[in-house]
């Protein structure tokens, strides 16, 4: 048997405890000992040296570091010290690589620490007989705690006494009403969380009444604890993005490791000396260098920053930059309903008057009978509503406060009420009457007011239309609204105040229907969406009615679609999930393992996955799904620590916003990478070629790391920050398992680089041969292709032609391309600077021009290449 269905007696047996004094204190060591500290356990961090080697595990990286290593090694064997300039320029990159990972890292991980911070500082506890106050941490299960409005549970706990006691678990369960607890209440022993009304959890708080419980579980035996566990499990999986650049890496290695080899072998057949072999050497590192793109993590990594900080702009704080992208890529949305689709505060949405034919507004509402009704239903409450800076302040019951509220936005205010009304008696609300009941002195005369649930007051009047209010009410409860009757009694001077006489012959005043009302922009945000071709799925810990009504009028529930309980799903197999998981739009009533396996069932079908949400009870899945998102202002530290994104307002619409940047993101990674890999494809074609035909490289890996690392960064990071086209929304989802160079972009790639190839080879050609030289060859191949690489930029703007738009409309693109130039002007004019990268000044003079003229060529040709691709294929 479950803690929640046992008796107590037993319970406190099981414990060793004792009912009315508690733990025996000369017990606690042991107890310590065997259930450990009522705390969270930590997870050991990796320390900053560890993280920093980590960086190293990519093979492009790894690559670079031997090439680094053999290079030093050489360049001790000489006395010139310009040796060295080479190697000490790639290890300095790529250790700069390995701190921007380290920072990013640091910023990760926080979600347990989150966790802890939720637990209850202190605990009113009775040991020995005494009432203390002690340290949440040192309860110990059989400890009996005292609880009250206002405070947090500090371990779960299962109730001996309580009195109109209610618990806010929203955190836990999903559901923004408070729950009703009772000692004496008796759940299934299959009950979930959100109906064991006979216990109190950890973290959660206490809105009403007053209880004395004995402690069942703490630390990471609680519920909090479980969440805890299963959020420690779930790893944090790579997102498309990195997992296709880490099989780009190392495709990228293992054709840098085959060049080299066919390089030196070609090289042995024809000189086997140790100089040559040496040269063969270096050749084989610029290969490697020219293969790899080494500026691609650092680049892809600013254009993911730039799109983090426009989403700022939009309210999305993002944790890990990849999560951009992937959340571009999603194509489910699974969200909680309280505080994510919905406001996360009762609303009066409707009342009936007694007589009236339907159900009507009330604010703004006038009539007499309206005011009057309020009043009655007003004065009948505890919560209070007050206004500060503009802002609504809520303390108490939702259900109350809805009432208050509406009755303040129709100018009746609840203070002003209670002086002119002055309230003489109260018979506090209890689960077992359901009804609460207020005596107030209203024009000379005394009357009870009682409100409550409609089942419970309706025997009690003996005045009204019955029928209809039945109908009514049955209306109300189908649209998902919580409903609450009120009745009243004009008392006589000398009637006894109690229930006998208070609670009965009412005369009846009608009912008010309240909902978690959905968020005003929430509609529209679904509605884009499906546009969008992404499915938005409901996954809530409230009831099945509540969360469909809400879910049909945003959009997410619509024809044909279902919804499942939490008692549904547990009885489903893993294969039957996956049949009917394209057909459930609504989930309700689920635990935080429900959530998770919603989230693996659909990733095993190989759809990206987003999930949303606010509570402790949304943390694992944040994590396990491929994309988190947490609400910044009612979110736990707990949620925002485990999930990818925080939207900062709480807007559902803010995820429409954040879609379509991470789509138009993704759109400009797309073109980074086309134009890094196409220039580094036409670096490796050139190198070795160009060594099978002369037998000399025709860049050095320094003019190559510097056309890599200055050349094309900055035109590489200024295509990341092009503007996102206008019909990104209109499109579907790519597929999870879409190739970066899907849809022809790998051969396209190729091909530019096989045209870029060609011409620095010809241009070293013409360099060596009216140069004179081979230092003369390869400054000419220098211009030809790091300008290539400057024009071929403004290629990757767009699919169309590049004169469809005004072509310098990318003021950062212009920026860099002339950036670009001076640079290229500076490292190949200036004495000394240009000796240390191996190039020379030209002669004849018009190798420069015939150099920026082979440099245009790309330029033409792609143009072409658009016109007829435009023409000729659909």
């Amino acid at each position: 048997m479950n803690t929640h269905t046992k008796p107590v007696n037993t319970l406190v047996e099981e414990l060793n405890s004792d009912l009315k004094k508690g733990v025996n204190p000369e017990a606690l060591p042991f107890l310590v000992e065997k259930y450990g500290k009522n705390k969270l356990k930590e997870t050991k961090k990796k320390g900053f040296f560890v993280k920093f080697l980590l960086q190293f595990k990519d093979v492009m990286i790894i690559i670079l570091i031997l090439a680094a290593a053999v290079s030093f090694i050489l360049a001790a064997t000489h006395d010139d010290a310009q040796e060295f300039f080479e190697p000490a320029l790639i290890l300095l990159i790529v250790i700069a690589n390995a701190f921007m990972g380290v920072i990013q890292e640091n910023k990760a991980e926080k979600a347990l620490d989150a966790l802890k911070s939720i637990s209850a500082l202190h605990a009113k506890v009775v040991r020995d007989g005494h009432d203390l106050v002690i340290d949440a941490e040192e309860l110990v299960p059989g400890d009996i705690v005292l609880l009250e409005a206002g405070d947090f549970v500090p371990a779960d706990a299962r109730l001996i006494s309580s009195s109109s006691l209610k618990a806010e678990e929203s955190a836990l369960t999903g559901e923004s009403v408070a729950a009703d607890k009772s000692f004496d209440s008796t759940p299934k022993e299959d009950a979930p969380i959100g109906d064991r009304t006979n216990m109190v959890f950890s973290g959660c708080s206490i809105t009403y009444g007053t209880a004395k419980a004995i402690v069942t579980a703490t630390g990471m035996s609680t519920e909090i604890g479980k969440i805890a566990n299963l959020l420690a499990d779930q790893d944090d999986s790579g997102t498309p993005l990195q997992k296709k650049l880490a099989r780009l890496g190392k495709l990228l290695g293992i054709i840098a490791l085959a060049a080299c080899a066919v390089v030196f072998a070609v090289g042995l057949i024809f000189d086997r000396s140790p100089e040559n072999i040496q040269t063969l050497f270096m050749t084989a590192v610029s290969l490697a260098v020219s293969a790899i793109p080494e500026g691609l993590p650092a680049v892809v990594t600013i254009v993911l920053a730039i799109g983090v900080q426009r989403m700022v702009k939009r309210n999305a704080i993002i944790r890990r930059l990849p999560a951009v992208e992937t959340l571009g890529s999603a194509s489910i949305i699974c969200s909680d309903k309280t505080g994510t689709l919905t406001q996360n505060k009762m609303t009066l949405l409707k009342a009936y008057l007694d007589d009236e034919s339907k159900p009507a507004d009330i604010f703004g509402n006038n009539d007499e009978a309206v005011r009057k009704f309020l009043t009655y239903a007003t004065l009948c409450c505890n919560g209070s509503v007050t206004i500060e800076d503009g802002h609504e302040i809520l303390v108490g019951d939702p259900t109350e406060t809805s009432i208050v509220a509406a009755a303040l936005k129709n100018g009746i205010d609840k203070e002003t009420l209670a002086f002119r009304y002055p309230r003489i008696a109260e018979l506090p609300f209890d689960s077992d009457r359901k009804l609460m009941t207020s005596v107030n002195v209203i024009d000379g005369k005394r009357v009870a007011i009682v409100k409550g649930a409609f089942d419970m007051l309706l025997p009690l009047c003996h005045k009204g239309s019955f029928k209809k209010a039945a109908q009514i009410n049955e209306e109300m409860s189908k649209n998902a609204l919580r409903v609450i009757a009120v009745a009243y009694k004009e008392l006589d001077e000398t009637a006894d105040l109690d229930i006998e006489t208070l609670e009965r012959g009412l005369t009846f005043m009608g009912l008010v229907g309240m909902i978690d009302p959905p968020r005003p922009e929430a509609k529209a945000a679904v509605a884009e969406c499906r546009r969008a071709g992404i499915k938005p799925i409901m996954i809530t810990g409230d009831h099945v009615i509540t969360a469909s009504a809400i879910a049909r009028e945003i959009g997410i529930f619509t024809d044909g679609d279902q919804a499942v309980t939490g008692e549904e799903l547990s009885k489903m197999s893993d294969q039957e999930l996956k049949n009917r998981i394209r057909y459930i739009s609504v989930y309700a009533r689920v635990s935080p393992s429900d959530k998770i396996r919603i989230v693996k069932a659909w990733q095993a079908l190989g759809e990206i996955v987003s999930m949303t949400g606010d509570g402790v009870n949304d943390a694992p899945a944040l994590k396990a799904a491929d994309i988190g998102c947490a609400m910044g202002i009612t979110g736990t530290d707990v949620a925002k620590g485990a999930a990818d994104i925080t939207l900062t307002d709480d807007n559902f619409a803010t995820i429409v916003q954040a879609v379509r940047e991470g789509r138009g993101i993704y759109d400009n990674i797309k073109k980074v990478v086309g134009y890094l890999l196409s220039t580094n494809c036409g670096e490796l074609l050139a190198v070795f070629v160009a060594m099978l035909i002369f037998k000399v490289p025709p860049l050095l890996s320094m003019q190559l790391l510097w056309i890599n690392l200055v050349t094309d960064s900055f035109p590489a990071i200024s295509l990341g920050m092009e503007k996102i086209d206008d019909d990104i929304m209109s499109r579907k989802p790519k597929p999870a398992k879409e190739s970066l160079f899907a849809n022809g972009f790998g051969i396209q790639i190729i091909l530019q680089g096989v045209l870029f190839a060609g011409l620095t080879i010809v241009g070293y050609y013409l360099g060596e041969t009216l140069g004179g030289s081979v230092a003369s060859g390869q400054t000419t191949a220098f211009i030809v292709l790091a300008c290539t690489q400057l024009f071929h930029a403004y290629n990757m703007r767009s699919e169309h032609s590049l004169f469809r738009k005004n072509p310098f409309s990318n003021k950062q693109l212009n920026l860099a391309a002339l950036a670009g130039f001076v640079l290229m002007v500076f490292v190949c004019l200036t004495p000394g600077v240009n000796q240390a990268f191996g190039l020379v000044i030209l002669k004849p003079y018009y190798l420069y021009a015939v150099a920026l003229g082979f440099a245009a060529v790309p330029l033409v040709v792609l143009e072409i290449f658009k016109a007829c691709k435009k023409k000729f294929v659909k």
